[in-house]
C-alpha cells in the first residue's frame, strides 16, 4: 500500500513538473458569407480540438513548466473561403501575454494576424509535429507560432533568452520552402509574413527590439507594483531603444507589431501622467510607427 501511494505521488509530481509550455485557447470563426453545411460544422469542431491538442500537449522545449507557469495565449482561426472540399483559406490571429510580478495584471507580449493561411484538413485527421519535417502546412504554421510565442516570452524574462526557440521557428520556415503554400518565402510582397517575422528577430539589426522586449517587461512592467513612476520611466527608456531599428528598418513588421501590441497598455499607463510625459511618449510612438499616429494621439485625450 505504501508503495502504491509513493507511485501516485511520483506521478503527480511528474505531471506538475512536465506540463507543456502553452495554455492556448482556440477558437474558429467563419466568414458570414460562407454557407457552412452540418458536415463542415462537425469538421470545424474536430479541427478546433485538434489544434488545441497540438498546441497544448506537444512538449515544445526541454524545460520544466508548472501548470501556473504555462504561457497564456489565444489563437483564433478565421475561415474565409473553402476553395474545394477539405481545403481552407483564411487567417490566424495569435496573442500571448505574460504576468507582471506581484500582480494579477498580464501584459501582451505578442499579437499578430497572419493573413497567409491555407491548409488541407479532413475528418478525423490528427496534427502531429515532427522536428525537421514538413508534414502539412497547418501543422507547420501552428508549430511556427508555438515557437515564436515561446521565444517572445523567454525574451521578456531574460535578455535574448528566446534565441533557441526563434531558431526552431526559422527551421520550420526553412523546411517549408519547398511547399507552394504562402507565408514562408522572402519574395512574397509586403514582407509581413512568417519568413520575415523570424528572419528579422534573429538579425543583428533587430537586437535593440529584443533588448526593448526584455527591459520593457523586466525593468518596466515587473516594477510597476513597487514603484509605478520608475516602472513607467523604464518602459519609456526601453521603447527609446527602438529608434535604432527605425533608423535602419522603418515600418518593419516586428517593430510595428510590438509597438501596436502595447498601444492599449501604454494608454492606461499614462492616463494619470503629467502632460509633458504624455507628450514625450506620444511623440516617441509616432516616430516608431508613423502610419498609426492617430491611435497614439488617443493617449493625450
Amino acid at each position: 500500500m505504501k508503495s502504491f501511494y509513493i507511485l501516485i505521488i511520483s506521478l503527480l509530481v511528474f505531471k506538475v513538473n512536465f506540463s507543456q509550455e502553452l495554455n492556448c485557447q482556440v477558437s474558429i470563426i467563419t466568414d458570414a458569407r460562407l454557407e457552412i453545411t452540418s458536415v463542415e460544422e462537425e469538421i470545424f469542431d474536430q479541427l478546433k480540438q485538434t489544434i488545441y491538442d497540438l498546441m497544448n500537449t506537444t512538449q515544445w522545449t526541454k524545460d520544466k513548466f508548472k501548470v501556473e507557469e504555462r504561457i497564456n495565449c489565444n489563437l483564433q482561426l478565421q475561415i474565409n473561403s473553402i476553395p474545394s472540399p477539405g481545403t481552407y483559406s483564411g487567417s490566424i490571429q495569435i496573442q500571448s501575454s505574460r504576468p507582471a510580478f506581484n500582480s494579477s495584471y498580464n501584459s501582451t507580449v505578442f499579437n499578430f494576424q497572419d493573413d497567409d493561411v491555407q491548409f488541407e484538413y479532413s475528418r478525423n485527421a490528427v496534427l502531429v509535429y515532427a522536428p525537421n519535417q514538413y508534414r502539412d502546412n497547418l501543422t507547420s504554421i501552428l508549430a511556427f507560432y508555438a515557437y515564436f510565442v515561446i521565444g517572445m516570452d523567454y525574451d521578456s524574462f531574460s535578455l535574448k533568452g528566446g534565441t533557441n526557440y526563434f531558431n526552431e521557428a526559422q527551421q520550420i520556415v526553412s523546411n517549408a520552402q519547398a511547399s507552394s503554400a504562402p507565408g514562408w518565402k522572402s519574395n512574397e510582397t509586403g514582407k509581413r509574413n512568417r519568413f520575415y517575422l523570424v528572419d528579422n528577430v534573429l538579425h543583428q539589426l533587430f537586437e535593440p527590439l529584443r533588448e526593448c522586449n526584455y527591459y520593457y517587461h523586466r525593468d518596466g512592467v515587473d516594477k510597476l507594483y513597487d514603484d509605478y513612476a520608475a516602472g513607467r520611466k523604464s518602459i519609456y527608456d526601453a521603447l527609446n531603444k527602438l529608434n535604432k531599428v527605425v533608423a535602419t528598418r522603418p515600418n518593419s513588421v516586428n517593430l510595428v507589431n510590438f509597438v501596436q501590441s502595447k498601444q492599449v497598455e501604454l494608454k492606461n499607463l499614462y492616463a494619470d501622467a503629467e502632460l509633458k510625459d504624455k507628450n514625450d511618449i506620444v511623440n516617441l510612438l509616432k516616430r516608431l510607427d508613423p502610419v498609426n499616429s492617430s491611435k497614439y494621439q488617443e493617449i493625450l485625450e
